[in-house]
């Protein structure tokens, strides 16, 4: 919600209450009688109030933010209902009535107040966006004065425009020398040839060219830089005196205007004032007066800005509908000298003529000293694109192969190591931390190691029981119990035996079978020293997990973040040039608190409350989306505090030092 539509709706509210406080109640002696009417019959108004009822509520400022002010168009098709020609669109032509019905005057002033208070909301709106508009292009110029090389790159983009200009100059002066090739000398053409004509023609285009460079001899002392600075410096006067202007307009309507009169007249503040319900109507009619003189003065470009409040009270001080007078006199048609049609008329010319006008004068004094069109500044580039657009679709239809090969290629290289490096390993973690067997990481199976110790076990028994003399020293069989207690013993002091004598030992003796049992016990120790390691790995199974998945995550990460880092880089520049647009508006509002003059009422001029009312509406809609709901509903009271011209310049200082560090979180 912008600071212009708070003010009309703040308006609007208080017009509903005066109108409801003024309505005469039934036990008042000047209340109207009732119409007399059948039992069973509801009263039924005429087809004019009910007109008038529907265009009241059609400029109410209700709904959402962008409708609650209504376009020029939309206020003149309301306003026709006060019309009493039968062709108006929402008028109904009743001659036939003897007087007026109860309260109809009361519903056209209410009428025509609405009206005036939506135009209100629309001229103020109108006038400050150009005067923001214009800062903009300031910034713009400021920008381009900063740097040389940004002003070489203009003179670059404005090149053809001064070339078509200077041609423009030359065929002129050639013309006026005698040059014109019209159809009135077409007798001539016939006679003479045309070889001949044409060498006078460019005769004279190179006299006049060689004039016109020896008058410029004296500027080539500075250079085509220098020159193109000094051109935008006059241009950024011209746009700065147009800004104040439009700054001094804007004072004058919320110094004068209703803004004013709801927050501190008596003629919308109070409903218990003597007249009240008549003042109301004269503060709406000295209004449309109001905006018709500022609209017509800050249109024009000769009224200087120190003469502006001066020119704007000439103009309102012969203005009939300003100077309206007030009567109590019950003769007189809403207790005021003029009609609310006069003033319906006044406001639809306000709305039809003025209006207009301001925004053309304005618009084509930004268009000949603001910042170029987009054209002027993007037509090199975009001549080299379209220039080099043939090159680029020939490369792009001869290589379509291997670029579309390519596309593949890459596409299939992220699928593959998203698939491979991603989802695999977190699927086997997963695994792990749900205990599924498959996914244990070992070093050999549990069954190798059981096959080997059983197989090493037959080995020794097998020994043992066919040399009983190794193990018992007898050659008795062995019987259960031995067998169950036999170890590798035997197998050790047969081996030491045999390896006494090895010939003899690997010839007749167990040597070689020892040997290979032995191997057989080595086996086994290393398969046991491995289940040890197995154990060892998965107690940290897990950790190997993530230890897999970690490049995998680390790669997508760092792509997914150079990629964001890149796709937003605009975005935070843009939110740093936000940050840096509001500590800047918080600058210039001090700047016009500290440094502007003030009235022998310790105000603000009307000029520097137009110029703060600028930079706060910026402030404010920069603020919009970066505060919550409450925090901004108390920093547009704030706001609203700070735009308020009559409390005077130290209490707007104390409030914008609030603002300042009250919501320093959000404005730094």
């Amino acid at each position: 919600m912008s600071f212009v539509l708070d003010q009309v709706r703040r308006i609007d509210a208080q017009l509903d209450r005066l109108q409801l406080a003024n309505l005469p109640s039934a036990n008042s002696p000047t209340a109207a009688p009732a119409p007399a009417f059948q039992p069973g019959e509801a009263p039924k108004p005429s087809t004019r109030l009910l007109a008038l009822q529907t265009s009241i509520r059609g400029l109410t400022p209700v709904g959402s933010d962008r409708r609650a002010l209504l376009e020029p168009y939309q206020i003149g098709l309301y306003l026709s209902a006060l019309s009493e020609q039968p062709e108006a669109p929402l008028a109904v032509a009743e001659d036939d009535r003897p007087s007026k019905e109860p309260y109809e005057s009361e519903l056209e002033w209410l009428l025509v107040s609405k009206a005036t208070t939506q135009t209100y909301g629309y001229v103020l709106r109108k006038i400050l966006n150009h005067t923001v508009a214009i800062a903009d292009d300031l910034w713009y110029w400021d920008d381009i004065l900063g740097s040389r090389r940004y002003s070489a790159l203009y003179g670059l983009q404005i090149s053809p425009v001064q070339f078509w200009h200077w041609s423009q100059t030359i065929w002129e002066d050639v013309k006026a020398r005698g040059g014109d090739f019209s159809i009135t000398n077409a007798r001539r053409d016939a006679t003479d040839s045309i070889g001949k004509r044409w060498q006078e023609f460019y005769g004279l285009v190179r006299q006049v060219v060689r004039e016109r460079s020896v008058q410029e001899i004296q500027h080539q002392v500075f250079s085509p830089v220098t020159r193109l600075r000094g051109e935008i410096r006059r241009k950024q006067r011209a746009l700065k005196e147009i800004r104040l202007r439009n700054a001094n307009a804007l004072g004058v309507l919320l110094g004068e205007g209703l803004a004013n009169e709801s927050m501190h007249g008596q003629g919308l503040a109070s409903a218990s004032s003597a007249n009240v319900h008549h003042k109301w109507k004269a503060t709406v009619a000295r209004n449309v007066a109001l905006m018709e003189a500022v609209l017509v003065k800050a249109n024009d470009d000769e009224t200087s800005v120190d003469k502006f409040n001066g020119a704007v009270g000439e103009l309102t001080d012969d203005d009939p509908l300003y100077g309206v007078e007030i009567y109590d006199q019950s003769d007189v048609e809403g207790g005021v000298s003029i009609r609310p049609q006069a003033v319906a008329e006044r406001l639809t010319r306000v709305l039809s003529l003025a209006l207009p006008q301001y925004n053309a004068s304005v618009s084509a004094a930004v268009q000949k000293h603001g910042k170029p069109s987009r054209l002027v500044r993007y037509w090199l580039p975009v001549t080299i694109g379209i220039l080099s657009s043939s090159t680029i679709l020939r490369l792009l239809v001869n290589r379509q192969a291997e670029i579309v090969q390519w596309i593949e290629d890459f596409g299939g290289t992220i699928i593959d190591f998203w698939s491979n490096w991603v989802v695999e390993p977190t699927r086997k973690v997963i695994k792990t931390i749900r205990h599924d067997e498959g996914s244990e990481v070992s070093i050999m199976s549990k069954r190798s190691l059981q096959g080997d110790r059983d197989s090493l076990e037959r080995m020794v028994v097998d020994f043992a029981v066919e040399n009983p003399a190794i193990s018992t020293g007898t050659s008795a069989p062995l019987t259960e119990i031995q067998i169950a207690d036999i170890r590798l013993k035997p197998v050790l002091k047969a081996y030491e035996h045999d390896l006494a004598s090895p010939f003899i030992g690997t010839v007749r003796g167990n040597l070689i079978r020892t040997l290979l049992i032995q191997i057989q016990k080595t086996k086994v120790d290393v398969e046991v020293a491995m289940g040890g390691i197995d154990a060892l790995l998965k107690s940290q199974e897990l950790v190997f997990g993530f230890v897999g998945l970690t490049p995998g995550l680390l790669v997508t990460y760092f792509g997914f973040h150079y990629l964001r880092s890149n796709l937003s880089e605009k975005r935070g520049s843009r939110a740093a040039r936000k940050q840096g647009k509001m500590m800047r508006q918080l600058r210039n509002i001090d700047r016009i608190l500290y440094n502007s003059e003030q009235t022998e009422f310790r105000e603000l001029h009307y000029k520097d409350q137009g110029l703060l009312l600028c930079e706060v509406h910026v402030l404010r809609e920069a603020v919009e989306r970066t505060m919550p709901n409450q925090i901004f509903k108390e920093f547009s009271e704030d706001v609203e505090e700070l735009c308020d011209v009559r409390t005077g310049v130290d209490r707007q200082k104390a409030t914008a030092a609030r603002i300042r560090w009250a919501y320093a979180r959000y404005l730094s």
